[in-house]
């Protein structure tokens, strides 16, 4: 009679309070699948995209500047956006490499 009334007062028998912690664990699962997982793939291509930078590859960095690259070092990459006009920006700036030939198109 007495083990009852304790095993009330605890909230239930015992192990009942990994039950409670499923709907947590399950929502940890899925939050690592739908959006931790694809983060750290997507970081992964844009470090294997800067690294694989050459000379003359036809880049747009951050903030829409659309040029080609003439000089690469190991933190900065120097592009040609006009004749005559370089700048240099950090290697994460770079978002995306263009085909060749993507260039002259847009002038």
């Amino acid at each position: 009679m007495f083990i009852k009334e304790a095993w009330a007062q605890a909230g239930g028998p015992p192990g009942g309070d990994l039950w409670s912690m499923l709907p947590i664990i399950l929502m940890f699962v899925v939050l690592y699948f739908l959006m931790i997982r694809p983060q750290m793939k997507k970081a992964k291509e844009h470090k294997a995209m800067i690294d694989a930078l050459q000379k003359g590859d036809e880049i747009v960095a951050a903030g829409g500047v659309v040029g080609s690259v003439t000089k690469i070092n190991d933190n900065y990459v120097t592009m040609r956006i006009a004749e005559g006009v370089e700048i240099r920006v950090q290697r994460p700036a770079v978002q995306v490499v263009l085909p060749k030939g993507t260039l002259k198109t847009i002038e």
